[in-house]
Protein backbone atom coordinates (compact mmCIF):
# COMPACT_ATOMS: atom_id res chain seq x y z
CA UNK A 1 0.00 0.00 0.00
CA UNK A 2 2.81 2.50 0.80
CA UNK A 3 4.19 1.93 -2.98
CA UNK A 4 0.48 2.87 -3.85
CA UNK A 5 0.84 6.12 -1.99
CA UNK A 6 4.28 6.66 -3.12
CA UNK A 7 3.10 6.38 -6.98
CA UNK A 8 0.16 8.49 -6.44
CA UNK A 9 2.59 10.91 -4.78
CA UNK A 10 5.35 11.09 -7.47
CA UNK A 11 3.01 10.02 -10.60
CA UNK A 12 -0.30 11.53 -9.43
CA UNK A 13 -2.15 8.60 -10.66
CA UNK A 14 -3.28 5.14 -9.88
CA UNK A 15 -5.24 2.59 -12.27
CA UNK A 16 -9.32 2.49 -11.10
CA UNK A 17 -8.21 -1.53 -9.30
CA UNK A 18 -4.86 0.59 -7.44
CA UNK A 19 -7.39 3.32 -6.38
CA UNK A 20 -10.53 1.01 -5.01
CA UNK A 21 -7.58 -0.73 -2.79
CA UNK A 22 -6.75 2.32 -1.84
CA UNK A 23 -9.83 3.32 -0.76
CA UNK A 24 -10.72 -0.37 0.93
CA UNK A 25 -7.34 -0.51 2.77
CA UNK A 26 -8.48 -0.12 6.84
CA UNK A 27 -5.25 -0.28 8.02
CA UNK A 28 -4.32 2.85 10.23
CA UNK A 29 -1.06 3.14 9.38
CA UNK A 30 -1.16 2.91 6.19
CA UNK A 31 -3.90 5.67 6.39
CA UNK A 32 -1.66 7.71 8.67
CA UNK A 33 0.88 7.59 5.86
CA UNK A 34 -1.23 8.82 3.14
CA UNK A 35 -2.20 11.71 5.14
CA UNK A 36 1.43 12.55 6.14
CA UNK A 37 2.11 12.35 2.39
CA UNK A 38 -0.93 14.50 1.40
CA UNK A 39 -0.18 17.12 4.28
CA UNK A 40 3.51 17.51 3.26
CA UNK A 41 2.40 17.92 -0.46
CA UNK A 42 0.13 21.03 0.51
CA UNK A 43 3.01 22.26 2.61
CA UNK A 44 5.45 22.34 0.00
CA UNK A 45 2.93 24.22 -2.52
CA UNK A 46 1.53 26.33 -0.08
CA UNK A 47 3.15 26.68 3.27
CA UNK A 48 1.25 26.41 6.13
CA UNK A 49 -1.32 28.86 4.49
CA UNK A 50 -5.00 28.45 4.92
CA UNK A 51 -6.81 30.41 2.18
CA UNK A 52 -10.41 32.24 3.38
CA UNK A 53 -13.14 32.78 1.33
CA UNK A 54 -15.74 34.81 2.45
CA UNK A 55 -19.10 32.70 1.55
CA UNK A 56 -22.44 34.45 0.76
CA UNK A 57 -25.57 32.40 0.19
CA UNK A 58 -27.48 34.85 -1.85
CA UNK A 59 -30.93 32.60 -2.36
CA UNK A 60 -32.18 29.11 -0.66
CA UNK A 61 -34.59 29.00 -3.84
CA UNK A 62 -34.51 26.71 -5.76
CA UNK A 63 -36.21 25.25 -8.97
CA UNK A 64 -34.78 21.65 -8.83
CA UNK A 65 -35.91 18.77 -6.10
CA UNK A 66 -32.50 16.95 -5.52
CA UNK A 67 -33.48 14.27 -2.81
CA UNK A 68 -30.66 14.90 -0.19
CA UNK A 69 -30.87 18.68 -0.31
CA UNK A 70 -32.55 20.65 2.14
CA UNK A 71 -33.86 23.56 0.09
CA UNK A 72 -35.30 21.38 -2.62
CA UNK A 73 -38.42 22.57 -4.43
CA UNK A 74 -40.94 20.55 -2.58
CA UNK A 75 -39.61 21.27 0.82
CA UNK A 76 -42.60 23.37 1.90
CA UNK A 77 -41.02 23.71 5.41
CA UNK A 78 -38.09 25.68 4.31
CA UNK A 79 -38.89 29.69 5.02
CA UNK A 80 -37.55 30.90 1.82
CA UNK A 81 -35.43 34.39 1.03
CA UNK A 82 -33.12 35.74 -1.84
CA UNK A 83 -30.73 38.41 -0.71
CA UNK A 84 -30.94 41.65 -2.50
CA UNK A 85 -27.46 42.85 -4.56
CA UNK A 86 -27.38 45.56 -1.80
CA UNK A 87 -27.36 43.17 0.90
CA UNK A 88 -24.97 41.57 -0.61
CA UNK A 89 -22.33 44.17 -1.57
CA UNK A 90 -22.74 44.96 2.52
CA UNK A 91 -21.86 41.48 3.07
CA UNK A 92 -18.94 41.85 0.59
CA UNK A 93 -17.61 45.23 2.49
CA UNK A 94 -17.71 43.52 5.84
CA UNK A 95 -15.85 40.82 4.64
CA UNK A 96 -13.30 43.53 2.60
CA UNK A 97 -13.00 44.93 6.05
CA UNK A 98 -12.11 42.23 7.78
CA UNK A 99 -9.50 40.68 5.11
CA UNK A 100 -11.09 38.76 2.96
CA UNK A 101 -9.95 38.95 -0.79
CA UNK A 102 -12.63 36.14 -1.91
CA UNK A 103 -16.52 36.24 -2.52
CA UNK A 104 -18.15 33.20 -2.86
CA UNK A 105 -22.01 33.52 -4.29
CA UNK A 106 -23.66 30.73 -3.56
CA UNK A 107 -27.65 29.53 -4.10
CA UNK A 108 -30.06 27.65 -5.09
CA UNK A 109 -31.03 27.72 -8.95
CA UNK A 110 -33.53 30.60 -8.00
CA UNK A 111 -35.48 31.69 -11.22
CA UNK A 112 -35.91 34.80 -9.55
CA UNK A 113 -32.51 35.99 -9.54
CA UNK A 114 -31.85 35.68 -13.46
CA UNK A 115 -28.82 35.71 -15.52
CA UNK A 116 -29.28 39.46 -15.84
CA UNK A 117 -29.28 40.15 -12.25
CA UNK A 118 -26.29 37.59 -11.69
CA UNK A 119 -24.72 39.63 -14.20
CA UNK A 120 -25.13 43.26 -13.21
CA UNK A 121 -23.94 41.74 -9.24
CA UNK A 122 -21.18 40.44 -10.47
CA UNK A 123 -19.92 43.58 -12.10
CA UNK A 124 -20.78 45.62 -9.16
CA UNK A 125 -19.05 43.75 -6.81
CA UNK A 126 -15.93 43.55 -9.64
CA UNK A 127 -16.67 47.52 -9.54
CA UNK A 128 -16.27 48.17 -6.01
CA UNK A 129 -13.63 45.45 -5.44
CA UNK A 130 -11.24 45.40 -7.93
CA UNK A 131 -8.48 43.28 -6.15
CA UNK A 132 -10.76 40.48 -5.35
CA UNK A 133 -11.65 36.83 -6.48
CA UNK A 134 -15.26 35.87 -7.51
CA UNK A 135 -16.67 32.88 -7.06
CA UNK A 136 -20.19 31.61 -7.83
CA UNK A 137 -21.73 28.65 -7.15
CA UNK A 138 -25.12 28.86 -8.59
CA UNK A 139 -25.94 25.43 -10.71
CA UNK A 140 -25.98 24.87 -13.91
CA UNK A 141 -26.77 27.70 -16.41
CA UNK A 142 -26.00 27.57 -20.36
CA UNK A 143 -22.72 28.16 -21.89
CA UNK A 144 -23.78 32.04 -22.54
CA UNK A 145 -24.76 33.14 -18.81
CA UNK A 146 -21.35 31.35 -17.99
CA UNK A 147 -19.58 33.73 -20.74
CA UNK A 148 -21.57 36.74 -19.43
CA UNK A 149 -20.31 36.30 -16.03
CA UNK A 150 -17.11 35.43 -16.46
CA UNK A 151 -16.68 38.30 -18.82
CA UNK A 152 -17.90 40.43 -16.32
CA UNK A 153 -15.46 39.71 -13.92
CA UNK A 154 -15.91 36.46 -12.14
CA UNK A 155 -13.27 34.23 -11.70
CA UNK A 156 -14.37 30.60 -10.41
CA UNK A 157 -17.30 28.99 -10.55
CA UNK A 158 -17.88 25.57 -7.93
CA UNK A 159 -20.04 23.09 -9.62
CA UNK A 160 -19.88 19.24 -8.14
CA UNK A 161 -20.84 17.17 -10.15
CA UNK A 162 -22.08 14.90 -7.04
CA UNK A 163 -21.30 11.31 -8.84
CA UNK A 164 -19.98 10.54 -12.01
CA UNK A 165 -22.16 7.21 -12.04
CA UNK A 166 -25.08 7.60 -14.14
CA UNK A 167 -27.26 4.98 -12.67
CA UNK A 168 -25.81 6.16 -9.16
CA UNK A 169 -26.94 10.05 -10.46
CA UNK A 170 -30.73 8.30 -10.72
CA UNK A 171 -30.72 7.76 -7.40
CA UNK A 172 -29.66 11.21 -6.42
CA UNK A 173 -31.78 13.39 -8.63
CA UNK A 174 -34.90 13.59 -10.49
CA UNK A 175 -35.53 12.45 -14.02
CA UNK A 176 -35.81 15.61 -15.58
CA UNK A 177 -31.76 16.39 -14.52
CA UNK A 178 -28.97 14.82 -16.33
CA UNK A 179 -25.50 14.07 -15.63
CA UNK A 180 -24.52 14.46 -19.15
CA UNK A 181 -25.35 17.96 -18.63
CA UNK A 182 -23.61 18.44 -15.63
CA UNK A 183 -20.65 17.10 -17.02
CA UNK A 184 -21.25 19.42 -20.33
CA UNK A 185 -21.76 22.55 -17.54
CA UNK A 186 -18.13 21.83 -16.54
CA UNK A 187 -16.53 21.44 -19.69
CA UNK A 188 -18.32 24.95 -20.90
CA UNK A 189 -16.79 26.65 -17.33
CA UNK A 190 -13.21 25.23 -18.16
CA UNK A 191 -13.56 26.86 -21.98
CA UNK A 192 -14.23 29.93 -21.00
CA UNK A 193 -11.49 30.36 -18.76
CA UNK A 194 -12.78 29.82 -15.09
CA UNK A 195 -10.65 28.19 -12.29
CA UNK A 196 -13.23 25.27 -12.26
CA UNK A 197 -14.52 23.65 -9.01
CA UNK A 198 -15.80 20.16 -8.90
CA UNK A 199 -16.20 17.15 -6.47
CA UNK A 200 -18.61 15.12 -4.65
CA UNK A 201 -20.46 13.88 -1.11
CA UNK A 202 -19.04 10.35 0.32
CA UNK A 203 -21.61 7.92 1.53
CA UNK A 204 -24.63 9.61 -0.31
CA UNK A 205 -27.43 6.67 -0.37
CA UNK A 206 -26.30 4.00 -2.88
CA UNK A 207 -23.03 5.09 -3.49
CA UNK A 208 -20.52 2.18 -3.66
CA UNK A 209 -16.54 1.45 -3.29
CA UNK A 210 -16.56 1.71 -7.71
CA UNK A 211 -18.75 4.75 -7.65
CA UNK A 212 -15.72 6.22 -5.63
CA UNK A 213 -13.47 4.68 -8.13
CA UNK A 214 -15.18 6.30 -10.82
CA UNK A 215 -15.35 9.62 -9.39
CA UNK A 216 -11.39 9.71 -8.60
CA UNK A 217 -11.01 8.81 -12.26
CA UNK A 218 -12.96 11.54 -13.13
CA UNK A 219 -11.53 14.32 -11.56
CA UNK A 220 -8.15 13.05 -12.13
CA UNK A 221 -8.86 13.33 -15.94
CA UNK A 222 -10.46 16.60 -15.72
CA UNK A 223 -8.37 18.11 -13.59
CA UNK A 224 -10.25 21.11 -11.41
CA UNK A 225 -8.46 23.68 -10.09
CA UNK A 226 -10.52 23.34 -7.08
CA UNK A 227 -12.24 19.99 -5.37
CA UNK A 228 -14.91 20.14 -3.00
CA UNK A 229 -15.37 16.76 -0.99
CA UNK A 230 -17.94 16.51 2.66
CA UNK A 231 -19.67 13.95 3.67
CA UNK A 232 -23.22 13.50 3.09
CA UNK A 233 -25.18 14.35 5.85
CA UNK A 234 -29.46 13.67 5.94
CA UNK A 235 -31.94 16.59 5.94
CA UNK A 236 -35.31 15.60 8.06
CA UNK A 237 -37.46 16.99 5.33
CA UNK A 238 -36.16 15.18 2.59
CA UNK A 239 -36.90 11.52 0.93
CA UNK A 240 -32.94 10.94 2.76
CA UNK A 241 -34.30 12.03 6.67
CA UNK A 242 -33.49 8.14 7.39
CA UNK A 243 -29.82 7.95 5.87
CA UNK A 244 -26.69 7.38 7.75
CA UNK A 245 -24.29 10.39 7.68
CA UNK A 246 -21.04 9.79 5.36
CA UNK A 247 -17.93 8.71 7.01
CA UNK A 248 -15.95 10.98 7.97
CA UNK A 249 -12.44 8.44 7.66
CA UNK A 250 -13.38 8.05 4.15
CA UNK A 251 -14.09 11.33 3.55
CA UNK A 252 -10.47 12.30 4.69
CA UNK A 253 -9.06 9.62 2.76
CA UNK A 254 -10.15 10.86 -0.16
CA UNK A 255 -9.04 14.42 0.83
CA UNK A 256 -5.87 13.66 0.90
CA UNK A 257 -5.37 11.05 -2.58
CA UNK A 258 -7.22 14.33 -4.21
CA UNK A 259 -4.15 16.23 -2.85
CA UNK A 260 -1.67 13.78 -4.05
CA UNK A 261 -3.39 13.85 -7.11
CA UNK A 262 -3.39 17.49 -8.20
CA UNK A 263 -0.80 19.07 -5.51
CA UNK A 264 -1.85 22.91 -6.89
CA UNK A 265 -5.30 22.15 -5.83
CA UNK A 266 -7.65 24.80 -3.91
CA UNK A 267 -9.29 21.98 -1.67
CA UNK A 268 -11.33 23.36 1.57
CA UNK A 269 -12.08 21.72 4.63
CA UNK A 270 -15.73 21.70 4.33
CA UNK A 271 -18.76 22.92 6.39
CA UNK A 272 -19.93 19.47 6.41
CA UNK A 273 -16.93 18.20 8.37
CA UNK A 274 -17.30 20.78 10.94
CA UNK A 275 -20.91 19.83 11.23
CA UNK A 276 -20.15 15.92 11.79
CA UNK A 277 -17.07 16.79 14.22
CA UNK A 278 -16.11 19.69 16.60
CA UNK A 279 -12.83 19.44 14.90
CA UNK A 280 -13.74 18.13 11.72
CA UNK A 281 -12.28 21.17 9.89
CA UNK A 282 -9.07 20.88 11.48
CA UNK A 283 -8.56 17.27 10.48
CA UNK A 284 -9.68 18.76 7.04
CA UNK A 285 -6.77 20.78 6.94
CA UNK A 286 -3.90 17.98 8.52
CA UNK A 287 -5.47 15.58 5.42
CA UNK A 288 -4.37 17.96 2.69
CA UNK A 289 -6.87 20.73 2.50
CA UNK A 290 -5.75 24.11 2.25
CA UNK A 291 -9.45 26.23 2.02
CA UNK A 292 -11.30 27.60 4.51
CA UNK A 293 -14.97 29.39 4.01
CA UNK A 294 -15.99 31.07 6.71
CA UNK A 295 -20.00 32.29 6.27
CA UNK A 296 -20.56 35.84 5.68
CA UNK A 297 -24.52 35.69 5.20
CA UNK A 298 -26.55 37.83 7.01
CA UNK A 299 -26.92 36.26 10.25
CA UNK A 300 -30.91 36.20 9.83
CA UNK A 301 -30.87 33.86 7.28
CA UNK A 302 -28.04 31.69 7.80
CA UNK A 303 -29.96 29.04 9.33
CA UNK A 304 -32.29 29.40 6.46
CA UNK A 305 -29.54 28.25 4.07
CA UNK A 306 -30.40 24.56 5.53
CA UNK A 307 -28.79 21.60 2.99
CA UNK A 308 -28.58 19.18 5.51
CA UNK A 309 -29.18 19.06 9.42
CA UNK A 310 -27.29 20.76 12.23
CA UNK A 311 -25.30 23.32 9.99
CA UNK A 312 -22.50 24.88 11.47
CA UNK A 313 -22.95 28.58 10.41
CA UNK A 314 -21.64 30.10 13.21
CA UNK A 315 -18.71 30.69 15.51
CA UNK A 316 -15.22 29.86 13.53
CA UNK A 317 -17.34 28.75 10.92
CA UNK A 318 -18.46 32.76 10.62
CA UNK A 319 -16.57 35.75 9.37
CA UNK A 320 -17.29 37.62 12.67
CA UNK A 321 -15.06 34.11 14.22
CA UNK A 322 -12.12 34.88 12.02
CA UNK A 323 -10.34 35.28 15.64
CA UNK A 324 -11.19 31.99 16.97
CA UNK A 325 -10.81 30.24 14.05
CA UNK A 326 -7.08 31.83 13.70
CA UNK A 327 -6.33 30.08 17.39
CA UNK A 328 -7.64 26.47 16.45
CA UNK A 329 -5.37 26.68 12.79
CA UNK A 330 -2.54 28.07 15.05
CA UNK A 331 -3.11 25.12 17.33
CA UNK A 332 -2.33 22.50 14.58
CA UNK A 333 -0.03 25.13 13.01
CA UNK A 334 -1.07 26.43 10.14
CA UNK A 335 -2.56 30.49 9.64
CA UNK A 336 -4.34 32.41 8.12
CA UNK A 337 -3.67 33.55 4.45
CA UNK A 338 -5.62 36.66 3.49
CA UNK A 339 -4.04 36.07 -0.10
CA UNK A 340 -6.94 35.61 -2.86
CA UNK A 341 -4.76 31.96 -3.24
CA UNK A 342 -5.24 31.67 -6.90
CA UNK A 343 -5.06 28.17 -8.14
CA UNK A 344 -1.43 28.41 -9.42
CA UNK A 345 0.05 30.03 -6.19
CA UNK A 346 3.35 29.00 -4.58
Amino acid sequence: MRKLIDKLSNAHTLTAEEYRSLLLCEDAVTNSYLQEKAQQTTITRFGRNVFIRGLIEISNRCRNNCLYCGIRKSNTMVSRYALSRETILACCREGYALGFRTFVLQGGEDLSQTDDWVEETVRSIRREFPDCAITLSLGEKTKEAYQRFFDVGANRYLLRHETFNETHYRVLHPSEMSRNHRLQCLEWLKEIGYQTGTGIMVGSPGQTIDHLVEDLLFIERFRPEMIGIGPFIPHADTPFANEPAGSIDMTLKLLSIFRLMHPSALIPSTTALASLSPDGREQGILAGANVVMPNLSPSSVREKYSLYNNKAAFGSEAAEGLKELEKQLERIGYTISYLRGDYNYV
